[in-house]
């Protein structure tokens, strides 16, 4: 391991605003769990999620235009969760906090009713087909977030995979869904403004080599 990897993973120990955890520290539940909106944000505001976050870039850049609602980043990788972590604290960003676990532990961190959306920005694609339960748009995911997720709820979903796109488009539709904005082309067409300003290290590259980013959202029914 690097000099730059081990000292990112030691300040991340510093941060009063991630949580780590594995499956073995959460046996005996998590603390925040339920709590969120009393115990660290200390506000009613609606609760948003970014799993897979990566760098951060979604979760500080929706934080910076919402301060009237509260966002938290998943994601496994310590070394890139630090980056996010550390910007959140040079801005003093008060709604903002990240979790380092694997997001198939996700329902352990949040009680029924406490989140509001959730964004999937970039996931992995697991283009197997046999990896499909793996998508975070698979219905399988999507059980796993009505644990906690609010019944007037949306899922946005940012990638430059159309496999992943026209998937999450049949999950929707086979599930019973109800689909709201569809864009194949979120810089050609007229997009929210937060999809189409704030974009990740990888998209800038990605929009570089010339490939197109789709973007729909859809509120989940929930089982």
């Amino acid at each position: 391991m690097g000099k730059n990897k081990i000292s990112r993973f030691e300040e991340n120990l510093t941060f009063k605003h991630l949580f780590q955890r594995s499956f073995e520290q959460l046996v005996d539940g998590f603390h925040l769990k339920g709590k969120w909106h009393e115990d660290y944000f200390c506000n009613d505001n609606p609760i948003i999620l970014e799993l897979g976050c990566g760098k951060g870039e979604y979760t500080i850049g929706l934080a910076q235009r919402f301060p009237e609602k509260n966002f938290i980043g998943f994601d496994i990788k310590g070394s890139r969760i630090w980056v996010g972590c550390r910007k959140a604290k040079e801005l003093e960003l008060k709604n903002v906090a990240f979790i380092r676990t694997r997001i198939s532990l996700i329902e352990n961190f949040f009680a029924e009713n406490e989140v509001s959306e959730i964004w999937l920005t970039f996931s992995d694609p697991h283009l197997r087909k046999a990896h499909a339960r793996k998508r975070l748009s698979s219905q399988q995911f999507l059980d796993r977030y009505s644990k906690f997720i609010k019944d007037d709820n949306i899922i946005h979903l940012k990638t430059d995979n159309p496999a992943l796109f026209e998937f999450t488009l049949d999950v929707i539709k086979e599930g019973g869904h109800q689909l709201g904005f569809v864009s194949e082309d979120v810089h050609g067409k007229d997009a929210p403004s937060e999809v189409r300003e704030i974009q990740t290290f990888y998209e800038e590259m990605w929009r570089d080599e010339g490939r197109t980013i789709h973007y729909l959202n859809f509120r989940m029914k929930k089982t």
